[in-house]
């Protein structure tokens, strides 16, 4: 078998890089850049599922009275939850004993290669978190991420998420505008209109959509609508590094390249949206495993958690 000593260095090795291989998908994905500058990367402990509180009702006690009129003690049911199952993934880091300790020769050649194929597993990790990001959840048997079509439906009418079917509760429906059933073309002319009203139909007070995230064609549509003075680009070092744009004070961002499909514009008030990595397995190494019967070492590369929502009504999407 390898040298122990070598796979004990190589374990240490990725543990230290553990915090940054996170901060890094973090980074390659302009919707968790977003969450993690704004506070909405909170780790869980652990628990059957992951929970979500929700207030999904006012207190309908309140009345104007006089005197000694008759108040309403009734009690109320204002709060429930959302539950969310736990999504793990594991990208497996190998080596043999011919490439450690035969092709490799010497500690520091055989730790360099380890390194590589370290980062082109934390590449390899980040790269498929978020295209299950943007999913419906359903990839892998029902095994993935519940991503952003999952959350922020298409149909907002039907289909369960955390626990809760929206055919039953209204309070659980995003808002969408659908340009098919409109019966109005997508183009640079229609697309602020569309905008417009996913943005009004979020928005509650002072709440509204604090990051607007789009795919090729409908960011290129948006992009193509504003005239020159009106190409602000947002200078939040919080999504340095993405194509950004300006739609009244949200951020409009192209993530083109993550998994989001072309034509969607999803309207996120991320007050109510959360990722919720596992605080001990937040892409963080396994200990070494021997390879059975074989000269190879394996360090499985784990992630779990997983994308939660706990208003729905604050959440939009432009399609088609």
């Amino acid at each position: 078998m390898a040298d122990p000593n070598l796979t004990e260095l190589a374990t240490t090795t990725l543990r230290k890089r553990s915090k940054k291989t996170a901060d890094n998908v973090s980074k390659g994905n302009a919707l968790l850049s977003l969450l993690n500058s704004n506070g909405r990367v909170r780790s869980a402990d652990g628990g059957r599922t992951i929970i979500e509180e929700l207030e999904y009702a006012e207190n309908a006690t309140f009345k104007y009275y006089s005197g000694y009129e008759v108040l309403d003690v009734s009690k109320q049911v204002v709060f429930s939850a959302a539950e969310y199952n736990w999504k793990q993934a594991a990208v497996v880091i190998s080596a043999s004993g011919l490439e450690t300790e035969v092709q490799n020769t010497g500690m520091e050649a055989a730790i360099k290669l380890l390194a590589s194929r370290s980062k082109n597993a934390e590449r390899t990790m980040g790269n498929n978190l978020s295209t299950g990001i943007y999913s419906d959840g359903t990839g892998t048997s029902g095994k993935q991420i519940t991503g952003l079509q999952a959350l922020v439906a298409d149909d907002p009418t039907s289909g369960t998420v955390g626990g809760i079917n929206r055919a039953n509760f209204s309070f659980w429906a995003n808002k969408i505008y659908d340009f098919s059933t409109e019966s109005i073309t997508a183009s640079s002319t229609t697309i602020q209109a569309a905008m417009q009203n996913v943005w009004l139909s979020t928005q509650k007070g002072n709440e509204h959509a604090d990051v607007i995230v789009a795919g090729t064609t409908y960011y290129t549509f948006f992009w193509t609508s504003l005239t020159a003075i009106q190409r602000i680009t947002s200078t939040d070092k919080a999504i340095s590094g993405f194509q950004s744009l300006m739609f009244l004070n949200a951020p409009v961002i192209y993530d083109g390249d993550s998994g989001l499909a072309a034509t969607r514009m999803y309207f996120l008030n991320t007050e109510y949206l959360s990722w919720r990595p596992h605080t001990k397995r937040n892409m963080v190494p396994l200990v070494k495993r021997d390879s059975g019967n074989q000269d190879a070492i394996v360090i499985p590369l784990v992630f779990a958690g997983n994308l939660t929502m706990s208003n729905a009504s604050r959440q939009g999407l432009v399609l088609a």
